[in-house]
């Protein structure tokens, strides 16, 4: 027996909803119907983050509750409209990587289960230099939402100084993303300096509250800044992208002013829309300006520390610390 659908219509294109009715949040009941139709409500700022960025998806086909796939490549089987662009990964392979372009690509990926869209930090149009430098702002155990939410007033105090706007958003968890769109003329290894050269500042503010320590064991309950964010072939959860927890909640623009008292609790699959059609999306004008990081790698250059250790799937790359955590290290003396 055929597999019950239903078909919408989503700008120019027909997109097929398979299952509509399957629970895919259980906590709240949310179906994968409601999903898609979401990020077709959304869809304005939801294409404005991933437009022309190679995505990977995070998929449950099966709903929250099971196994994650984790897909960087296109779907084998796709329709002729949805673009690819060329990619290539630390270890020098080269992949066809989803490109999206138009909502229905959304609508068409969430159909596959996709609730998480993970954007590179550049478009299909030079994927060797990233436009967006990225702050991920991760608390630690024991540590909540408010940490993370003082965190970042920290880093828009040292982006303000060095004349940089930042744009902030819910991770859908207890962390903070801040986006900065940067001008295409770095790499990705310029720019995963001038990321470890802000979290360096940043921590110098508060050292009691932020940690750049890569080595778990040398957190403690701090918010850790993981500049590897901006290492080829990491991502983040995209700006309205849905997050695989059985509340479905929502990594979700905010103001500045709007951060001062949120509660990310109140940003989900069913609160977001609303939000949406009210106030439209609070990011439109992240596109507006593109900032020099030539200062940044200025105070990476003066600072003797040098480079950091790149996560442990990479290749060994020049100039790096070992790659061994100190307890370890200390034991082989």
């Amino acid at each position: 027996m055929a597999s019950p659908y239903i078909e919408l219509e989503v700008g120019e294109r027909t997109v097929k909803v398979t299952n509509p009715d399957k629970v895919y949040f259980p906590e709240i009941g949310a179906t994968k119907r409601e999903l898609v139709e979401y990020y077709v409500s959304v869809g304005e700022g939801a294409l404005r983050a991933l437009k022309d960025r190679p995505t990977n998806l995070k998929r449950h086909p099966d709903g929250v509750q099971t196994e994650a796939i984790y897909q960087k490549r296109m779907p084998p089987k796709h329709p002729d409209w949805l673009q690819s662009v060329t990619v290539t990964f630390p270890s020098g392979r080269t992949a066809q990587s989803l490109r999206v372009t138009e909502v229905a690509a959304i609508a068409y990926c969430a159909n596959l289960g996709t609730i998480d869209f993970h954007p590179w930090q550049v478009r299909a149009a030079d994927v060797e230099h990233p436009d967006e430098l990225r702050v991920d702002l991760d608390p630690q155990p024991g540590l909540e939402f408010d940490a993370a939410r003082r965190a970042a007033f920290l880093t828009r105090d040292v982006l303000g100084e060095l004349g940089i706007t930042g744009f902030v958003k819910t991770s859908g968890n207890r962390g903070v993303h801040i986006a900065v769109r940067i001008e295409p003329r770095w790499d990705f290894v310029q720019v995963r300096h001038a990321g470890i050269a802000l979290a360096r500042a940043v921590e110098a503010r508060d050292p009691s509250l932020v940690t750049t320590a890569w080595w778990k064991e040398e957190r403690g309950e701090r918010v850790f800044i993981d500049f590897n964010q901006n290492a080829r072939d990491r991502t983040v959860a995209s700006a309205y992208s849905v997050r695989a927890r059985p509340h479905a909640p929502v990594s979700t623009p905010l103001t500045w002013e709007e951060l001062e008292d949120a509660d990310p609790r109140d940003f989900d699959l069913r609160t977001v829309p609303v939000r949406f059609a009210k106030v439209g999306d609070v990011h439109a004008a992240i596109d507006d300006r593109a900032y020099s990081i030539e200062r940044l790698l200025e105070m990476y250059a003066e600072d003797d520390r040098g480079d950091m250790p790149y996560p442990p799937n990479y290749p060994k790359m020049p100039g790096e610390p070992k790659r061994v955590q100190p307890s370890k290290a200390r034991s082989d003396t």
